[in-house]
């Protein structure tokens, strides 16, 4: 895997976590967002939730063009920093708690993707 594949793998990770966040805001402008059809409606046709689909229908292009160039079972797991990106974001952005047991998980997250980046340079 050269830089440049880094990169769109990277780029696409971040495209699925802003679309989760998109969706979470979306969802947060809802006081009741399934109590009724209409409500479920309102919601599938709010800007957020739509830029959110948007952005994870661009990502999933971009992940069938990463694939058809890298190892799956070495872009894959890359993609698993989103778990971090999306802890650190919703702490910032929504007020989500984050504490010690997180940052541990997202060390050894942190921990795996380095392993699993190494077994492929020694492979």
């Amino acid at each position: 895997m050269n830089a440049v594949q880094f990169v769109l793998i990277l780029a696409n990770t971040l495209m699925l976590v802003t679309g989760q966040f998109l969706w979470k805001y979306g969802l947060m402008q809802r006081d009741k967002p399934f109590e009724s059809l209409r409500a479920i409606l309102e919601l599938m046709f709010s800007p957020w939730i739509l830029g959110g689909l948007f952005i994870y229908g661009c990502a999933t292009v971009l992940w069938l063009f990463i694939v058809s160039k890298v190892d799956l079972g070495l872009a894959y797991p890359i993609q698993s920093l989103a778990y971090i990106i999306s802890i650190v974001g919703a702490y910032y952005l929504f007020g989500e708690s984050l504490n010690g047991l997180k940052i541990a998980g997202c060390l050894l997250i942190l921990a795996g993707v380095a392993c699993i980046g190494l077994s492929a340079k020694y492979a």
